[in-house]
């Protein structure tokens, strides 16, 4: 059944008034809600908030490295340490290496370039920090629904956002309700917020409906594939932050790799391909095992007999898009009714590898004009003191002086060390040149026939691992009688497009197994697509070469339980 004969049949919707609306209880999400709330608490006003998880609690869909810079956390919430953030590794010292197959060079610490200075800021688990935010919003009142995933966005007769709608529960695999059927609620709210991460499923609509990236250059990607390790106490190095560059990768596509020591002896590591490599042989979660067999890697995950020390042990896994397009790419962030706040945006800051510093700070700009919105009594229209109050703040000087970070890349590993190198300590970010990107990253691919295959290590099990052993641990559900939320526009593109032009590049660039080419008994191929793998990371709707890939949303709850990610 169709959505609109299901609601002939069972609706109409209940619907819930709300000042606010928030759409996705990450970072960006929770400072939007908390910043209300105290603006309303300090002037004795009256604001309904409401914040809407897709994810079992707030924190279980939250994947990052993480290296926080605490500068808006600490505007957000000044006394943080002594309300228990936690935020309990500081960094200790920081490395830059660059790897070959066999060596590697370190960048001398005199000219590390700033934006891989770490002093002050904290290694994290950006899903702990998301959980506590949570308890924070919720002791000022803000109400969080987590397990309702926001699957449409609805509109006034005028054309201004109205609110959105939860999705239905109980639908099985065709469509059809079934016995543990319950419809959707609406959400109507004077503004709502989109703060859903990369890729959001609805901040991509609105950008097309309200045309907000026109003008601007395309948004781009990549994607960070992470597992956390619990190593021996004799490699641990409390603090430490390791960026490398270069090997596996060849030298004209764009990534990198982070080790990073937290506390209680584990370390997260994480790897991040450009979602505008050409090739279409790469797998990105195969350069990422392949990352770890490198010597300055395997060491701390290695046991060695002769020393006494143990093996480390891989504890969790999982993977996310994030946006790189940086300053250029930033779409317009409001539109009547609305605004889009995080990396819904795209405000990460891709020379740094750091955005959840932006997703707060972006939080409580748009916070404070909703405020001063609906103080006034208004309603419905464009928050144009948001974006105004970003073109004044800190964040928007950070981004700028590194607009042309990822563009450089376009040249090479090399020649993007130069020069960024060269804006960044002759220019000190003031450069009088800006760079553009012209091409989305689903237009990168080069056919097959043009590419060569890439042979790839089988896993060993214990220090490099399959896709399916590394889901396991992510602790990804999905109820397995629900319509499949990875849907196709045309079902006979992916083999008659993709397979016979690009060599099938789904089956290599999702990190979860979720897309298969299986034959059929007339030895025909098919592609198969096995949901409930999905960790919910986008690549998909991102680099399909056709852009036949729609991810939506499936039932609340549903996908990756990360812990401590």
């Amino acid at each position: 059944m169709t959505q609109d004969e299901i609601l002939a049949q069972f609706g109409p919707r209940e619907a819930m008034e709300y000042d606010v609306v928030v759409v996705g209880g990450g970072p960006a999400g929770l400072a939007t809600a908390i910043r209300l709330k105290q603006l309303a608490a300090e002037y004795e006003k009256e604001i309904s908030v409401v914040v809407l998880e897709k994810g079992s609690e707030p924190g279980a869909h939250i994947l990052s490295g993480a290296v926080m810079d605490p500068r808006a956390l600490t505007e957000l919430i000044p006394d943080w340490q002594l309300k228990g953030a936690p935020l309990n590794q500081p960094v200790t010292g920081d490395a830059m290496m660059f790897l070959t197959e066999t060596g590697s060079f370190r960048v001398p610490d005199f000219v590390l370039p700033q934006n891989f200075q770490n002093h002050g800021n904290y290694i994290i688990s950006l899903g702990n920090v998301t959980r506590w935010l949570a308890q924070q919003a919720e002791g000022l009142g803000v109400e969080i629904f987590p397990g309702f995933a926001a699957a449409e966005v609805l509109y006034n007769e005028d054309g201004s956002v109205k609110g959105v709608a939860t999705g239905n529960m109980g639908v099985g695999k065709e469509g059809e309700p079934t016995e543990n059927f319950q419809l959707g609620m609406e959400l109507h709210a004077k503004y709502t917020v989109f703060a859903e991460g990369a890729r959001g499923h609805l901040g991509k609509q609105l950008i097309s409906r309200f045309r907000l990236d026109e003008g601007r250059d395309p948004q781009t990607y990549g994607i960070g594939i992470k597992e956390l390790w619990e190593i021996d106490p004799k490699r641990h190095q409390p603090g430490f932050v390791m960026h490398t560059a270069g090997w596996p990768m060849e030298n004209d596509t764009y990534g990198g790799a982070f080790l990073y020591h937290m506390e209680n002896n584990l370390v997260t590591l994480g790897f991040i391909t450009g979602l505008n490599y050409s090739n279409p042989y790469l797998s990105p979660f195969e350069e990422f095992q392949r990352w770890k067999t490198h010597r300055n890697i395997r060491w701390y995950l290695e046991g060695d007999e002769s020393q006494g020390i143990k093996p480390g042990k891989r504890v969790s896994y999982g993977a996310r898009a994030i946006t790189a397009g940086g300053l250029m790419s930033l779409p317009q962030t409001v539109f009547p009714g609305g605004a889009l706040v995080g990396d819904d945006a795209g405000f990460l800051n891709v020379s740094r590898i750091k955005g959840s510093h932006a997703a707060i700070k972006t939080g409580m700009l748009a916070a404070e004009a909703l405020y001063e919105a609906l103080v006034a009594g208004r309603q419905h229209d464009e928050l144009t003191a948001y974006p105004e109050a970003f073109e004044r703040s800190w964040l928007y000087t950070e981004l700028n002086k590194s607009r042309n970070f990822k563009a450089w890349f376009k040249k090479g590993l090399w020649p993007a060390t130069l020069m960024n190198g060269i804006e960044q300590f002759v220019f000190r970010g003031r450069m009088p040149w800006t760079l553009h990107n012209d091409t989305p990253d689903h237009e990168a691919l080069k056919p097959a026939s043009q590419c060569k295959p890439i042979d790839y290590p089988k896993p060993d099990g214990k220090l490099t691992f399959d896709r399916l052993s590394s889901v396991f641990i992510s602790n990804t559900n999905h109820a397995e009688d629900q319509p499949a939320h990875l849907t196709l526009k045309d079902a006979s593109v992916p083999v008659n497009v993709n397979l016979s032009q690009f060599a099938g590049p789904e089956s290599r660039y999702c990190p979860a197994g979720v897309y298969e080419f299986v034959k059929n008994e007339d030895n025909t191929e098919r592609l198969q697509i096995n949901a409930q793998n999905c960790v919910h990371c986008k690549t998909c709707d991102i680099k399909d070469p056709t852009q036949n890939i729609v991810w939506v949303t499936p039932e609340g709850g549903g996908g990756p339980n990360y812990v401590n990610m």
